[in-house]
């Protein structure tokens, strides 16, 4: 079928895909909290739960639900239009998407992740310098994104690896570790403590766990790029981010693509929406709300009330040696094995996430005539710009992983409330009205919104307060 210009010289008609099967569909969400399932899960939240005990599980809990709201907004869009969300920003000004470039670029230069696998990889080999174990890693990531053939179902079956052997360790501990009266305390303390902030627990803290819950930032965006590689709705029009070594294929963010909103085009894309949102319920929501929960299990269980604990990935260390005394050398050996793989496979999502959100928006407004920066050459450079930039600030000795990682998830925090303003334009006035985001949906966008501009500023009113 030949495509024809619609009245906005942007967008090209064509007919909306048949919706996937549910089972084709699997992916996305799993890369995002294959991805996310790191930071926040292993370290940020476990030890603000070890300092200050279960009294932030219902803020968890919260911060996904306002997620699952935001991600589906981001996937409305491309699911429409087969555009990325940071491209339907640029539409209106291409200073938006430089904005989130960058914002991006500083949220994942600072090698927290990585550089906190190491240290943990250290605690399970004996010794090493978890600068240069970083920096390694760091590199043989590049070489495995350069080499990948198809990027998107690479870095997939990685996350989805990853979600598979958390999810074992965690039933491992259920069944273990954590005791009937910890569970009872949880629950206790999600409801009575809703709304309450353990004393002990700053602002800046608290964003960074925000930032940290599942995903956040720049990372909830590039749910944009992976349901198009995936090819969910008008996506399946936009070509693959292939590799240029490895394949032809190249991903493009040039089009913007709409439907005929005839009835049974409209009954194809109630189909579509439903099954985006099982989809992401299912394997983001119900994995992340799962992992979060058993790991502040967990560290209440195992680190609570201890005065030992440094504000470094060093409690993981004494985790491991608690779960050694308690049930066996067999479960640190999978606790800090798990913990490393985890945080090195996060390192690998975050270098995928900002290639695409950048090469995507360089392509489409900068390069669009250009043979020789494709955008698969473009994801490429900035994935080892990433690379050197990370292990530059790390041989300058940067290397607290905490820090780093605090860094990066209050900048996650801070975009997240910037994009989610950006959607509700976006997905308000920027498609077709039976498409549209509005009722239940649009108030719950303003209360996420108000979610994070509430933390956000108190964080930067509790800084001024120290100056």
């Amino acid at each position: 079928m030949r495509a024809r210009t619609t009245s906005d010289d942007t967008a090209v008609t064509r007919e909306l895909p048949e919706p996937l099967p549910y089972r084709r569909m699997i992916g996305p969400g799993v890369v995002a909290v294959g991805i996310g399932m790191a930071a926040g899960e292993i370290i940020l939240w476990p030890y603000l739960t070890a300092i200050g005990g279960l009294g932030l599980l219902w803020l968890a809990f919260t911060t996904l639900a306002v997620q699952y709201v935001i991600n589906l907004e981001i996937e409305r869009y491309t699911l429409a239009t087969g555009q990325t969300a940071v491209a339907g920003f640029s539409r209106w000004w291409k200073g938006w998407g430089v904005l989130i470039c960058l914002a991006g670029a500083f949220q994942y230069v600072w090698p927290g992740w990585a550089t906190s696998g190491s240290t943990v990889f250290t605690y399970l080999s004996g010794g090493g310098d978890p600068v240069w174990i970083t920096v390694a890693v760091l590199a043989a990531i590049g070489v495995f994104l350069t080499f990948s053939r198809v990027t998107y179902t690479a870095v997939e079956r990685v996350e989805t690896l990853k979600v598979a052997l958390t999810l074992f360790f965690l039933l491992v501990v259920v069944v273990f570790v954590i005791s009937l009266s910890t569970w009872g305390e949880g629950a206790a303390a999600t409801v009575t403590g809703f709304g309450r902030i353990p004393e002990g627990i700053t602002f800046t803290m608290l964003l960074s766990a925000i930032g940290a819950a599942g995903a956040g930032g720049v990372h909830n965006l590039v749910l944009s790029n992976w349901i198009r590689d995936k090819r969910y709705g008008m996506g399946a029009h936009v070509p693959r981010l292939i590799s240029p070594i490895t394949g032809r294929e190249e991903a493009s963010g040039t089009d913007r693509y709409t439907f005929p909103l005839d009835e049974a085009s409209l009954r194809r894309w109630r189909v579509w929406w439903r099954r985006a949102n099982v989809e992401h319920l299912v394997t983001f929501v119900a994995v992340c709300f799962v992992t979060i929960g058993v790991m502040t299990l967990l560290a209440y269980e195992t680190l609570f009330g201890r005065d030992d604990l440094k504000s470094d990935p060093s409690f993981l260390r004494i985790q491991g040696d608690i779960f050694a005394d308690e049930v066996g050398g067999w479960l640190k050996v999978l606790f800090l094995a798990v913990a490393a793989v985890s945080l090195w496979a996060a390192a690998m999502g975050l270098l995928d996430i900002i290639g695409r959100v950048a090469a995507d928006f360089l392509r489409r407004n900068y390069l669009l005539d250009s043979t020789r920066w494709t955008e698969p050459r473009l994801y490429l450079t900035v994935v080892w710009a990433e690379i050197v930039l990370g292990s530059i600030i790390l041989l300058a000795g940067f290397t607290q992983p905490l820090g780093l990682l605090v860094v990066s998830t209050c900048a996650a925090s801070v975009v997240t409330l910037l994009y989610s303003i950006l959607l509700v334009r976006l997905n308000t006035r920027d498609l077709p009205a039976p498409l549209r985001m509005r009722g239940w949906r649009l108030c719950a966008m303003v209360l996420a919104i108000g979610f994070y501009g509430f933390f956000a500023i108190a964080m930067v009113v509790t800084q001024l307060q120290r100056l």
